[in-house]
């Protein structure tokens, strides 16, 4: 379940904010963040409003008068707010406003781990992004895809419309 929350934030963050400077690779990054609660089972603090606000605090109180540090480290919790998005688990309420329901972990299923085979399904529509994205952006050329891997941005002659 990498490819739908890889390729789905790349695509949504670059249809919001249309912006070359955004490092993408940090977007991707937070919205594979929240994957790393697989192991619980259960949706936890990355699966919920709070976690999402948390990591946005800390990108901006961890490097005060810091801007250029501050605007690559919001990518990340700007991935994790996608993540929600495209998990679903806004419809979990204890998990999308723990603590304000309630102190205690939803006892759902990760949304990860219900869906089943509609997993495949969202896997190629996650991989069709990709794509889109390397044709969109012209990653198939070695010095765009070397700017891509090196600070996560786009150039700007592919990025505007």
């Amino acid at each position: 379940m990498f490819l739908w929350f890889a390729g789905g934030a790349f695509v949504l963050v670059w249809l919001v904010f249309r912006s070359p400077a955004i490092d993408y690779r940090l977007v991707i990054v937070g919205a594979l963040l929240p994957l790393s609660e697989l192991p619980f089972g259960s949706p936890r603090i990355l699966h919920s409003v709070t976690g999402a606000v948390g990591l946005l605090a800390l990108a901006m109180l961890a490097t005060p008068r810091r801007r250029l540090v501050q605007r690559r480290l919001v990518a990340i919790p700007i991935g994790v707010f996608v993540h929600l998005l495209l998990d679903g688990i806004w419809t979990d309420t204890d998990a999308f406003w723990w603590p304000f329901t309630g102190l205690a972990w939803s006892d759902a299923r990760l949304p990860e781990l219900a869906r089943g085979p509609a997993d495949i399904v969202l896997e190629l529509v996650g991989a069709a992004a990709l794509w889109w994205c390397w044709r969109r952006f012209r990653l198939y050329e070695p010095e765009r895809r070397a700017r891509f891997w090196h600070t996560g941005q786009l150039d700007r002659d592919v990025a505007t419309p």
